[in-house]
């Protein structure tokens, strides 16, 4: 009942702003959450020391007051991707090269995009309904709140991508088998099961990343490629996508993994602000078992 008030009385009338109302609203964030709260500062400052050991604390410091400018950004973002239209949607998250995805459909070839939790990945969700050729799927963990979960699912669904909880991997494989699909995945978060994880150098640390969008894109000898979403100016976004393989199941194991995470790596180490930092990325450590994987 609590989550269905708040959600209509507050973040709905809020979604129906003006952006540049919400941006007013995202400044005062910013104050409250960074200048006066210190939201999970000493995760940030851990990450980015441990992630950028070269730079020195004052650049660091700076890293710091543009990500949570940009989180704040993020926040309104996203409470406006709830009621925001298509051609508003398409304007703030516009594609660069979305060719470079949708000409393996002609081929009759499955797709998977690999993401992360880079520039504003709610609206990318949104639009890669609309850009994509593909039926698309988008992979979720879903929230405790089941009433929150249902609306968000709501929104990245509204303009044509389908989403499907990580849970369901059953239901998943049947549509990959059925019909040609891009499937979507979030390649950035912590494994649950860190011995299955692919460990390997990530900003300079041990990193297990999950291993779930090779194993499928091989089960399936799917094109891969990376998506990011470049933040352009305040409020608006370019995607990007970059082919890592047009078929994984002739790819050497640690290809794929090796390729979404280098990639993402690289973007963050460009415009390092815009990437989740808050995220405790790295809250698990490799198992005494597990092989560290090299760079390929």
């Amino acid at each position: 009942m609590v989550s269905k008030l708040f959600f209509y009385l507050i973040l709905i009338p809020v979604s129906r702003l003006p952006f540049w109302f919400l941006y007013g609203i995202s400044d005062v964030l910013y104050l409250f959450i960074y200048k006066i709260f210190g939201y999970r500062t000493k995760v940030v400052r851990s990450n980015l020391e441990n992630a950028f050991p070269e730079k020195t604390a004052k650049e660091r410091k700076k890293i710091e007051a543009e990500f949570y400018k940009h989180l704040c950004d993020l926040v309104v973002e996203s409470i406006k991707a709830l009621t925001i239209s298509q051609k508003m949607v398409k304007k703030r998250m516009a594609d660069r090269n979305v060719e470079v995805a949708n000409r393996y459909k002609k081929e009759n070839k499955q797709m998977i995009v690999v993401c992360g939790h880079y520039g504003n990945w709610e609206l990318l969700a949104i639009t890669l309904g609309m850009s994509l050729s593909y039926n698309s799927i988008g992979l979720y963990t879903p929230l405790k709140d089941q009433f929150i979960n249902k609306k968000i699912n709501e929104s990245r669904s509204k303009y044509g991508l389908t989403m499907v909880s990580t849970q369901d991997i059953k239901q998943i494989m049947f549509k990959l088998k059925s019909n040609l699909h891009a499937l979507v995945f979030a390649s950035d978060q912590s494994p649950k099961k860190s011995q299955k994880a692919y460990w390997m150098n990530f900003l300079n640390q041990e990193t297990g990343v999950q291993f779930g969008t090779e194993k499928i894109a091989k089960k399936v000898n799917a094109a891969v490629v990376f998506a990011n979403a470049y933040k352009v100016k305040r409020g608006y976004y370019e995607v990007e996508y970059e082919l890592i393989c047009e078929n994984a199941k002739d790819t050497a194991d640690g290809f794929i993994t090796q390729g979404h995470t280098k990639r993402l790596e690289k973007i963050i180490r460009e415009q390092p602000a815009y990437w989740l930092w808050s995220h405790k990325r790295w809250k698990h450590k490799r198992p005494a078992d597990a092989i560290l994987n090299k760079t390929l």
